[in-house]
């Protein structure tokens, strides 16, 4: 079995796939950068005995951060509690499959490159891809797959929290979808124009980047609202929560192919 591991700003979401890509298991841990390789590793332990997942089975791991200071914890858990050494999104020797056709490929984040490799692979280009976490993301891959670019815009939540701090008689409000645009308290006016607000903002994204980019694309949404979002917005075509942890997955077993081929080429 894989163990998948997708570090962010927010959460930490870590994944058990069988050999053929099946799920067997997620969970999300609270992305702070103070803790150790045991702590997960005791926490995660008691997770996979829960749903009845073998730890000795786990025998490969991957994972992508945007969070430098968790990488060197999220490999020992993988060395010390998993005994394999994790295979990480941006280290030169792991083959992503694509093309990355901006001024500065190292920038981007390896979430972003790990939804463009699974959305090429299960819906195929050109597609839009909209990442719904701290930051609202938006990602542009061409026909071929090649990642092209795209726009980073702050995520509902980090709106929310700054209508609260920046503004003394702002309380804090939860996300959800209002009945009204039209808010007759404060409360509803907040939730009103955060939620829709954002809706406008990717459908102005979403037309803006298809005019520019010269054709029409699938939109993709992934993230913890991408669910609420497509439910409420036209220009979103299809919801696929699990796209970061596919595409690990997928990248995992093309360059664990490409090593065996590699392994038994002549003159290897």
């Amino acid at each position: 079995m894989l163990l998948a591991i997708d570090s962010g700003n927010t959460n930490i979401v870590f994944a058990v796939f069988s050999e053929f890509g099946d799920l067997q298991g997620e969970w999300r841990a609270g992305a702070e950068s103070n803790r150790t390789a045991d702590e997960f590793g005791v926490w995660l332990t008691q997770l996979l005995q829960k749903e009845g997942i073998e730890k000795k089975k786990i025998t490969s791991a991957i994972l992508a951060t945007v969070v430098p200071d968790n990488l060197a914890d999220l490999k020992l858990l993988c060395l010390k509690y998993f005994n394999c050494d994790a295979m990480v999104i941006g280290d030169p020797e792991v083959k992503l499959g694509l093309k990355i056709l901006i001024d500065h490929p190292r920038e981007v984040g390896a979430d972003r490159l790990c939804n463009a490799v699974a959305a090429q692979d299960t819906y195929g280009g050109p597609l839009l891809i909209l990442d719904f976490g701290t930051a609202t993301t938006f990602d542009v891959i061409n026909n071929e797959g090649d990642y092209c670019g795209g726009a980073i815009y702050p995520g509902i939540n980090l709106s929310l929290e700054a209508l609260h701090h920046g503004a003394a008689k702002l309380p804090r409000v939860a996300i959800d979808k209002p009945d009204s645009v039209i808010g007759k308290d404060t409360v509803s006016a907040m939730k009103s124009g955060i939620f829709w607000g954002h809706v406008s903002m990717i459908e102005g994204m979403v037309t803006r980047i298809s005019n520019e980019f010269g054709c029409s694309m699938k939109v993709v949404a992934t993230g913890g609202l991408a669910n609420l979002f497509h439910t409420s917005c036209d220009a979103i075509d299809i919801c696929d929560p699990s796209l970061t942890l596919r595409g690990l997955f997928t990248i995992f077993k093309a360059n664990e192919k490409l090593r065996d081929i590699n392994r038994y080429s002549p003159g290897k």
